[in-house]
């Protein structure tokens, strides 16, 4: 069971490596970007008339990303609940940026929410909590990722075949469809309701 406490490690990272994907936790902005595309690959080839909610946001990087691939959404917002990386985002993107805990506060209705990395981090009961609370906030679907396989960390949160199946049964009315191979240890979740 993750034993991170979320501000102290994000505060640290960010002191250490500034604005950057280390200063979020990431491995490299290689990594995160692989992350990206994964997510990008399950979302339509045209956001133009979609709103999207980006939960964990970070630096907003990955609006940032979005905008690179030549994609513009019809609606973004970033949701994060340190109030530092909400002010950085919030800068580094132009668009809204909520601080808010995605587990304890009201969220907004988007038409796709979508996660990068805030999972990690968390408890497996607050891991299903935000899952629901962005899947329910979604008109079409919730993409995430998240670290993948059997691994006891006493920091980090792993997602295994066990916790799909879960997903499958809570979430029988929604496709679920999952994205292997594309770096070690993770998995990117993509829960579409019927209608989308």
């Amino acid at each position: 069971m993750p034993r991170i406490e979320h501000e102290k490690f994000y505060t640290a990272a960010y002191i250490k490596h500034g604005i950057t994907a280390k200063g979020l936790n990431w491995n490299s902005k290689l990594s995160q970007e692989k992350r990206f595309d994964q997510i990008l690959a399950a979302l339509p080839k045209s956001l133009d008339d979609y709103t999207l909610a980006d939960a964990g946001c970070g630096f907003g990087d990955l609006y940032l990303y979005i905008l690179q691939k030549g994609l513009s959404p019809k609606e973004y917002i970033g949701i994060e609940f340190l109030e530092e990386s909400c002010k950085i985002a919030q800068m580094q993107s132009g668009c809204e940026i909520l601080c808010a805990d995605i587990c304890r506060d009201p969220i907004p209705q988007a038409d796709y929410y979508l996660c990068s990395g805030a999972l990690n981090t968390l408890t497996p009961f607050e891991t299903q909590l935000f899952i629901r609370r962005c899947f329910e906030a979604s008109r079409k679907g919730f993409i995430f990722n998240i670290l993948f396989g059997h691994n006891d960390s006493p920091n980090y949160n792993y997602f295994d075949k066990t916790d799909i199946e879960h997903l499958a049964c809570e979430y029988s009315g929604a496709t679920i469809k999952t994205s292997l191979g594309y770096l070690e240890d993770d998995i990117t979740i993509a829960m579409m309701k019927e209608e989308a």
